[in-house]
């Protein structure tokens, strides 16, 4: 079957219906057409590792309502071929779509564990990753939970508040490396073992094999470990096959200009998979977070549709370990020169990242309400240094 479309989206995710939402406000009578791999139709990811596991609020509750906007919704399906010069693309079931715009919303791939995904082995991604870790994690079950960064780590508190033993391996020195400041990271590495989870760093998964009863795992250091299930939070890549098909640019995800579009006039790109350049930070990047896929969705939406501008919004990201919190924007890199500015050492307190004298981070350790201050002053030209930043941004309420 053949399906024809004023706007199509490949992609199911949150920029997708961002997308969608974006295009109806601006065009009306327009039709648009979703093709998405999964299952259900666009829903809210973060839950997946934080809130769906306190029981803040139900799995049906994180459907996006994507269907409200009248767009067609073709699920389970997978494109396979797209035909940029005949604006024409092709799904597994033998359906295709013809489009006069198109936005590649098609995120990124987890990276995989060292042994075959299953009922006990899950590669944490999807509404369906959730359901089978659920199902696994029940009260007193060890889990292995591979990876040390934002989604490892949200996952290894959310196991522990529900009862599970939980073992962290990830191959650097400890949780969020290469994020925090050091001295922040140990912290974070006692806090986690107070709270019950073993923690093996500097230490990988290079083997294992699942059965009926749970998961053997071959470790780097030459010891194995027996759980009732392996979780991944590895890591993705971009999921660029269909801008590679298409003769797109691609580099580090697709290359997009200020307004999002891609190297072909009709096709534009948003999310996990776009590559864009932000000039309060001066330079090329690619976001794999919530705010990041809604506002780029929203932005291509709009601009597929005629009223777009450049894209300027500066990253944003937050996160939940246990009782702890953050909110970030910009850069997080422990490589840049780092200003600590503590209420409260590790427990409140902000975090300043600077490239030769400008920020191009800040990290809101338990500090609210204070993500606007943080992009005014990312977007400053500086200089800045210890003296001038302790203070800045208000955190002893």
């Amino acid at each position: 079957m053949e399906h024809t479309y004023d706007y199509l989206i490949i992609g199911g995710g949150m920029a997708g219906d961002a997308a969608a939402k974006a295009i109806r406000a601006t065009d009306a009578s327009a039709s648009i057409g979703l093709v998405s791999a999964e299952t259900s139709p666009p829903y809210e990811r973060p839950p997946l590792s934080k809130a769906l596991w306190k029981g803040d609020k139900p799995l049906e509750s994180i459907d996006l309502g994507t269907a409200a906007t009248g767009a067609q919704l073709h699920l389970e399906r997978c494109v396979q071929t797209l035909d940029a010069a005949h604006r024409r693309a092709s799904d597994d079931q033998g359906d295709s779509y013809r489009y006069g715009r198109l936005l590649l919303a098609t995120g990124a791939t987890p990276r995989q564990l060292p042994l075959a995904p299953g009922e006990r082995v899950i590669n944490f991604r999807t509404v369906e990753d959730y359901r089978r870790l659920r199902h696994q994690a029940v009260a007193g079950a060890h889990v292995a939970v591979v990876g040390g960064g934002f989604i490892g780590s949200e996952l290894a508190a959310s196991l522990a508040g529900a009862g599970c033993r939980v073992t962290m391996i990830f191959p650097a020195g400890s949780i969020g490396s290469g994020r925090y400041p050091p001295a922040l990271a140990a912290f974070l590495d006692d806090y986690y073992r107070e709270r019950g989870v073993e923690l093996l760093s500097g230490t990988k998964v290079v083997d294992g094999r699942a059965d009926d009863d749970g998961v053997e795992l071959a470790l780097s250091d030459g010891r194995s470990l027996r759980v009732d299930a392996v979780v991944a939070g590895l890591g993705v890549t971009p999921d660029t096959g269909l801008a590679n098909q298409a003769g797109l640019a691609v580099g580090d995800g697709v290359v997009v200009d200020a307004t999002l579009r891609t190297s072909d006039p009709h096709i534009w790109a948003a999310g996990d998979v776009a590559n864009f350049f932000n000039p309060s930070l001066d330079r090329r990047l690619r976001v794999e977070h919530e705010n990041a896929a809604v506002e780029m969705g929203a932005h291509a939406g709009r601009a597929m549709a005629g009223a777009g501008g450049e894209f300027t919004t500066l990253p944003y990201f937050y996160s939940d370990l246990f009782d702890l919190g953050y909110e970030a924007v910009g850069l997080l890199d422990a490589r840049l020169e780092r200003v600590e500015d503590w209420s409260e050492p590790h427990r409140k307190g902000v975090v300043y990242y600077l490239d030769d004298g400008r920020v191009r981070g800040v990290l809101l350790w338990n500090v609210w309400g204070q993500v606007d201050a943080a992009r005014a002053l990312i977007a400053q030209a500086g200089p800045f240094d210890a003296v001038s930043l302790r203070g800045r941004i208000p955190h002893d309420g």
